[in-house]
């Protein structure tokens, strides 16, 4: 079965972007390429068990098992070194990528406390756009009752805008619910 955002993608935005950017080609459309979420751990330099739970949070949340990325230096004053693992990261790209971006566009960010849209500042000049959560409570799959502490997360959506506009109507288009 085929990704219901990939439909949406298909059918209403491809024609929606063409129009506004007159694009000739259908294959010069902006399209998200993967959606990439990172978790930084920086307390498991003192406690190794918050680890195991960031990464089961993790892969319940995006839908594949995260990769645990390790520190490349050694830094005194943050008490860590090289080769000790600080979090965890996962990158999604095809249908699991347009389910999760459904999953939160539609489910997660309408379930952050006072809610009003996510800011339109966040993109990168390339017409890439990164969004940090404060709490993996938002998400539906994780259970309440077995998670031990609160845990941020960054998500980057990278799509092939070459500008922040063209990113910005995507991500619109797409349903991405943007502050007016």
């Amino acid at each position: 079965m085929a990704a219901r955002l990939r439909e949406l993608y298909l059918t209403k935005t491809v024609p929606a972007l063409s129009k506004e950017f007159s694009y000739k080609n259908v294959m010069a459309v902006p399209k998200i390429d993967k959606i990439t979420i990172n978790i930084g751990m920086g307390e498991a330099t003192q406690n190794a068990k918050l680890m195991d739970g960031a990464v089961n949070e993790l892969g319940q949340i995006a839908g594949q098992k995260p990769v645990i990325t390790k520190a490349t230096k050694s830094i005194a004053q943050f008490k860590l070194r090289e080769g000790q693992s600080i979090g965890c990261m996962v990158t999604l790209r095809g249908d699991r990528m347009y389910e999760f971006f459904d999953r939160l566009v539609n489910v997660a960010l309408p379930r952050v406390r006072d809610f009003r849209g996510v800011s339109s500042k966040s993109f990168d000049g390339r017409g890439n756009y990164t969004l940090g959560i404060k709490d993996q409570l938002i998400f539906p799959e994780i259970d309440y009752s077995k998670v031990d502490k609160t845990k941020g997360m960054n998500i980057c959506i990278t799509t092939t805008a070459r500008t922040d506009a063209e990113g910005l109507a995507l991500l619109r288009t797409m349903g991405m619910p943007f502050r007016q």
